[in-house]
């Protein structure tokens, strides 16, 4: 079985989906939800589906060997970042090199970078007067945004398209692609490992 654990730190609809989409999965399976944020709703929707919690503040994430030490005693094989909000420190990228993915809600390498994320991204693409828009999903390294690109999707942007309906069309690709290219990745990338 490989393990997946998502860290969130709101709402956690993608972390929702992933959720969903590997309830009774043969081989895969969400073990652990990890949060900065002990009052996230992410936490309450894990808690429904019979997933185990963590929470931790900024001082256990990054002076500490705390988090990396739950992931490795759990036997998780691949974080996911589903709306995470920090940086990841060096020990977990280090621990888990080329097996952390994020999503983020532009076509990168546009819009990315410390303090590109949610609507800022949005406002940014509308402010842009980009014709479209997409999200990318990406493994993760030291540095915002930075690491290899693992799949884009696009759509395309109507002149009244306000960053609120940006950010709508953008949740629907998450939604439909997040869980199915993790599930890829699992398949392809890491069992090669």
């Amino acid at each position: 079985m490989q393990r997946i654990a998502i860290f969130a730190s709101g709402t956690g609809s993608n972390a929702v989906k992933i959720i969903e989409h590997f309830k009774g999965h043969p081989t895969i399976q969400v073990s652990l939800v990890l949060s900065n944020n002990s009052s996230a709703p992410v936490l309450a929707k894990a808690d429904t589906a019979g997933i185990e919690t963590i929470t931790f503040n900024r001082a256990i994430f990054y002076q500490t060997n705390k988090i990396v030490n739950e992931l490795k005693s759990r036997q998780i094989d691949l974080i996911v970042l589903a709306g995470f909000m920090w940086l990841v420190p060096e020990n977990i990228v280090r621990t888990y090199s080329n097996k952390i993915i994020n999503i983020h809600p532009a076509l990168l390498p546009k819009y990315g970078g410390k303090g590109m994320y949610g609507m800022h991204v949005h406002n940014a693409v509308k402010d842009a007067k980009e014709k479209e828009t997409g999200i990318t999903i990406h493994l993760v390294n030291e540095e915002y945004d930075k690491g290899e690109i693992l799949f884009q999707a696009s759509c395309k942007l109507r002149e009244n398209d306000t960053p609120e309906t940006i950010a709508e069309k953008i949740h629907v690709l998450e939604h439909a692609n997040f869980a199915s290219q993790i599930e890829h990745y699992l398949n392809t990338s890491i069992q090669s490992q």
